[in-house]
């Protein structure tokens, strides 16, 4: 089964709304030429979601997702913002299980996996974040910490959403350092997330799961990563922020799709 290649954006804490909306113009007319053989998303911060949301609404090119959620539907939950409120906003798929999420504000599997199965339940696509800290790739622990991150976090999806998630393996030590997996680093990670799910699940999701690339990507390491025969595209960090360079790594995502 042939994948279409995913590019997404995650902007992070950045830009006013002013900003994000020049920033989603930009890239919606920017992808346009690449709609039919890319698939095309970015997470501004919350306070811009309903202001980017009435440029994707209109767009046959680009996806709205957010960066978090919240597992219950209400409730006194100061500061959060669950599931069908983002989906409310116009957001069809969200980011969970982020490095950043992880290690800075403390998400456990048992949370991420709570987070999966209720941004299911509410319609929305996942992006299921994966990847190890630069001590635990030293001691040798990389697919022991990416395959316990994946096992938890799909352990209570059904087999009827299992489509719907899509797979960003995202090494913590590459995130925003400059450093990148080498593609071959890459490839061989992918390569295994792709067979355990094959192992756990069925091997037709194994082979129409998405699984992107995370880590300082950007126009000039693009090419080569999405060379790679289980790499389907990437998660963008700061290259996301520039609609010039993001749209180079659009580019370089829907060129390797005639490659594979």
């Amino acid at each position: 089964m042939k994948r279409k290649p995913t590019v997404f954006g995650n902007w992070k804490l950045h830009n006013t709304l002013k900003d994000s909306e020049e920033l989603a113009r930009a890239i919606i007319d920017g992808a346009a030429p690449y709609a039919d053989r890319c698939h095309v998303g970015f997470a501004p911060v919350f306070t811009a979601l309903c202001t980017v949301a009435e440029h994707t609404r209109k767009s046959t090119t680009c996806t709205l997702l957010a960066q978090n959620g919240y597992p219950k539907p209400n409730g006194a939950f100061t500061g959060e913002v669950s599931f069908s409120l983002i989906k409310d906003v116009g957001c069809t798929g969200v980011l969970v299980g982020h490095s950043e999420r992880r290690h800075l504000f403390g998400e456990s599997d048992e949370l991420v996996g709570e987070k999966v199965e209720s941004a299911l339940q509410t319609g929305l696509t996942v992006v299921l974040c994966l990847g190890e800290t630069l001590d635990e790739r030293e001691a040798g622990h990389t697919w022991e910490v990416v395959d316990r991150q994946l096992t938890s976090a799909m352990f209570h999806v059904p087999p009827a959403l299992r489509d719907k998630v899509i797979i960003a393996y995202e090494p913590v030590w590459a995130i925003g350092t400059g450093k990148t997996a080498t593609p071959l680093q890459a490839q061989e990670v992918h390569a295994l997330i792709r067979k355990r799910i094959e192992e756990n699940w069925l091997a037709e999701s194994a082979q129409s799961t998405v699984i992107l690339y995370g880590g300082s990507v950007n126009a000039k390491n693009a090419q080569e990563l999405f060379s790679q025969p289980d790499i389907d595209g990437a998660l963008v960090g700061g290259a996301s922020l520039k609609p010039e360079s993001f749209l180079e790594i659009i580019k370089a995502a829907a060129e390797s799709a005639a490659t594979k």
